[in-house]
């Protein structure tokens, strides 16, 4: 019972407290606000940043594997990936009958060039050469038209189906199905169009032009090694199946025992591992900053606290000579200094939001904040004034009652 009396009292004069004082309160409440502010800031744009990378990275697919001659990530001599011998388009079937998991398995031949449409035009396109499997592998959306057939492959038809950009670059205004497009001079006649995957890693997936493999190669010349992009029926597969894979693949290659893999298979997962040692440091480096702001505001609230101390010492003498006990002093303090902070921290976290908001819809920058976030970041806040309260508080609950009657 008069526990609830000392909060209840201790509240009560908290609140006089700080609304006689209110200038020197909002000052505080701005301190922590720009502190709070500024962390949920850098806290949004990071777990926006991290969310839009893990929907670009289930873009690819949890459950594909792709094999190539260069690891996704090149460690150690360039030279030693570079004198492998090629991959070969003969490796598809061993790869497919590897494993009962294996439900997709598409050739991949890459190029870059000028795609162009009467006189408009693109460069720096990404041309694709595939088989029809490659829909089922990389998770392609047709929009309009067909995607690519076996007879397509078979016959060497010209013909491309094209993502979103290109068809909004070129075919703006215009149905692109039937109509030709030139890839480097090359006429194709467009069969279908994706819908729009977005970027990632900073590269648009929808500048791209994906043609028969047959085609691509009689255009391109036949002197190219292959990715193999594989699907398999769940996530849960993938490490099994990559076993297996490797197995076959050596077999194939002629690999002797002992001798390392002249091959790489690459799996999402790697581009994960990438994106967390790139960005870690910085992550880290930014949030320092935002603890640091929000440190400088704590450090301004026992500044403030040790203040109202000072000048209420006689208030103080006065409560203790009437019989006050030190939990009472303390209590009304700290409700006093988390007070404060609360408030700023409330302020600072909408502040906050709508700043990493901002952000995202002026630059390229995503920004998601998760509801616990802004929990913590309220909660946080008025932890840090309770911390830098604590000793004024005590401070003021040491007093001795004669001298701080004294006090003028």
């Amino acid at each position: 019972m008069s526990f609830r009396v000392d909060v209840w009292e201790g509240g009560r004069i908290a609140l006089f407290s700080l609304f006689s004082n209110r200038l020197r309160t909002i000052l505080t409440t701005v301190g922590i606000g720009v502190g709070v502010c500024t962390l949920l800031a850098i806290v949004g744009i990071i777990q926006g940043i991290n969310k839009s990378f893990a929907d670009q990275l289930a873009g690819i697919g949890a459950n594909t594997l792709q094999v190539s001659k260069f690891p996704w990530t090149v460690q150690g001599d360039w030279w030693t990936f570079r004198n492998r011998k090629d991959l070969s388009i003969k490796l598809v079937e061993p790869i497919r009958a590897a494993s009962e998991h294996v439900i997709a398995v598409a050739p991949l031949f890459f190029d870059r060039g000028e795609a162009r449409w009467l006189d408009r035009k693109m460069s720096s396109v990404t041309l694709v050469g595939t088989s029809p499997e490659y829909g089922t592998v990389s998770s392609w959306v047709v929009e309009t038209g067909r995607f690519l057939t076996d007879a397509d492959v078979d016959n060497r038809s010209a013909v491309a189906v094209v993502g979103a950009e290109v068809v909004r670059t070129l075919y703006a205004g215009v149905n692109p199905l039937g109509q030709r497009i030139y890839l480097d001079g090359k006429p194709f006649r467009v069969v279908g169009t994706l819908e729009a995957k977005g970027s990632i890693l900073g590269e648009n997936q929808d500048i791209v032009v994906v043609t028969p493999y047959t085609s691509f190669l009689a255009a391109y010349g036949k002197r190219r090694s292959p990715n193999i992009a594989v699907a398999l029926d769940s996530p849960d597969n993938v490490l099994d199946v990559q076993d297996l894979i490797t197995a076959v693949l050596r077999r194939e290659r002629g690999t002797p025992p002992g001798v390392p893999d002249d091959f790489s298979i690459n799996r999402p997962e790697q581009l994960a591992n990438i994106y967390a040692q790139l960005t870690g440091a910085l992550y880290g480096a930014a949030t320092g900053v935002g603890l640091i702001t929000l440190l400088v505001g704590g450090i301004g609230i026992m500044n403030i606290m040790l203040v109202s101390v000072r000048e209420r010492t006689r208030e103080i003498g006065v409560r203790r000579a009437l019989g006050a006990r030190k939990r009472t002093i303390i209590l009304q303090f700290l409700m006093e200094a988390s007070s404060v902070s609360a408030v700023g921290g409330t302020l600072g976290t909408v502040a906050g939001l709508g700043l990493a908001w901002t952000v995202s819809l002026i630059t390229p920058l995503a920004a998601a904040v998760q509801p616990l976030t802004v929990v913590l970041g309220v909660g946080f806040a008025a932890m840090v004034g309770l911390l830098f309260g604590i000793w004024p508080a005590a401070r003021a609950a040491n007093l001795d009652p004669v001298e701080a009657l004294r006090h003028d």
